[in-house]
């Protein structure tokens, strides 16, 4: 009897609490996209840099997008 009420209070509050987990995942994964897009821009900015006369500034910005992208990813 009681195992059937808590699953019963299980399921409404997994019903009650599923827009809020919707939107805090869409969330989630909307910073981990922008992390990859600013990292991987980051990147293509210090190999450019790198390759310049400018490659003490090109070789930290590269190291720091490379960084960035890879804590978004994983």
């Amino acid at each position: 009897m009681l195992a059937g009420i808590g699953f019963l209070f299980r399921a409404c509050w997994w019903i009650l609490t599923l827009p809020f987990r919707l939107v805090f995942g869409l969330l989630s994964l909307a910073g981990r996209v922008v992390g990859v897009v600013v990292g991987f821009a980051m990147m293509v900015v210090g190999v450019a840099l790198g390759a310049s006369p400018f490659y003490l500034i090109g070789i930290p910005i590269f190291l720091v997008g490379l960084l960035l992208t890879l804590r978004s990813l994983g």
